[in-house]
């Protein structure tokens, strides 16, 4: 365990939560915003291979995020190094299974992932990238403290780009 919030505990991800990480990453609602798209088990494979991969690089990737009360894989929550407009930036990425959606549990585990991100981890910053049209992905990050943002192309899709740390304050 890395660290916990009220409803959750932030961990690595391991090989007994392929199946619900798939079963997530299979589901159209969830993906709708992914530029992977829908996943198969061979590219929820490469995902949960790139999160391990990303813990031994860098100390840090995609964390699992378990619910307290149930023991169950809610989503996922961590920060992985991105390249947004030509220069390496630290992303903070979420994904909760639709079965835990409207519960405040994505804003929580965003909040814990900046914390830990900024203060435990001492990074400078960190930033997330959302498509305008995600309004819940857009609401769940301005209640973590995200205000400030520029509009960029990425991965052929237009972003906002919002950004915390720095002289910015996360909350």
């Amino acid at each position: 365990m890395l660290f916990e919030t009220p409803r959750l505990i932030v961990r690595a991800l391991s090989e007994q939560d392929l199946p619900e990480l798939a079963a997530m990453l299979a589901d159209p609602a969830v993906m709708e915003y992914s530029v992977r798209g829908v996943c198969d088990e061979q590219a929820t494979r490469r995902f949960y291979d790139w999160c391990r991969s990303s813990y031994e690089a860098h100390g840090f990737g995609p964390w699992a995020l378990e619910e307290k009360a149930r023991g169950q894989l809610a989503g996922f929550c961590g920060i992985s190094p991105e390249q947004v407009e030509g220069q390496e930036e630290i992303n903070l990425g979420y994904r909760l299974a639709s079965r835990f959606w409207h519960q405040g549990l994505a804003t929580e585990a965003v909040q814990g992932v900046l914390d830990y991100a900024l203060t435990r981890l001492g990074l400078e910053s960190v930033v997330v990238i959302i498509e305008p049209e995600h309004g819940a992905s857009l609401r769940v990050a301005e209640k973590a403290g995200f205000r400030d943002y520029h509009e960029i192309e990425f991965h052929g899709r237009r972003v906002r780009v919002y950004r915390a740390g720095e002289s910015h304050s996360a909350g």
